[in-house]
């Protein structure tokens, strides 16, 4: 049975935006000065926008939030094999906010932009291989 159209393109949405997200985090770290800060945030949007497509698919409701502990639960209550990569990706919500304003004391390192990451990548991909095929971008 064919999966409805309108819920194949909402979830297949969200996983572009956080391929995008990905995609820009990379380009982020490559220049010979890297801008990490850039770059941890898009990590923490890859992996927000990843458990949103996962939500999305199953017809649980969020609301509008960056928390990655209360989106995970969510997807955790769904599919409990996903804990793990989601505890790695956790650590990532603080980036929706630290180091975008002026007032922080220092900047993330590279290795720690790296991390992250490697985190997002991570739950993004076991989130991808748990959704059929139709959704993917």
């Amino acid at each position: 049975m064919p999966h409805d159209p309108a819920l194949v393109a909402d979830t297949a949405a969200w996983l572009r935006k956080a391929e995008e997200d990905l995609a820009i985090a990379e380009e982020l770290l490559k220049p010979a000065k890297a801008l990490c800060g850039g770059a941890v945030f898009h990590c923490q949007q890859a992996a927000e926008k990843a458990l949103k497509a996962f939500l999305v698919w199953h017809d649980v409701p969020f609301r509008k939030t960056h928390d990655l502990r209360e989106l995970g639960n969510a997807c955790i209550r769904i599919e409990a094999t996903l804990k793990e990569a989601i505890a790695d990706a956790i650590p990532l919500t603080e980036y929706a906010w630290r180091f975008r304003y002026p007032g922080e004391p220092a900047q993330p390192t590279k290795r720690e932009a790296r991390a992250a990451l490697a985190a997002a990548r991570n739950l993004y991909g076991a989130i991808k291989s748990r959704l059929p095929k139709d959704v993917k971008p």
